[in-house]
């Protein structure tokens, strides 16, 4: 299906990561704007974040 929709975020975002005993912890977030959009319904602002966890030995 092709809706022909697309749309452009433009961001900045901050984190932190940190050591838990062996394992290393990311976590961040990033408010996102919209500079281009083609479609309806399509977001003007978007709020990117995550926790990603790299388990050690």
């Amino acid at each position: 299906m092709k809706n022909d929709t697309h749309y452009i975020p433009i961001g900045f975002g901050a984190g932190k990561a940190w050591k838990a005993g062996s394992n290393i912890v990311n976590a961040f977030v990033e408010p996102q704007w919209t500079v281009a959009r083609k479609g309806d319904g399509l977001p003007q602002f978007t709020l990117f974040a995550g926790i990603n966890v790299t388990f050690g030995k």
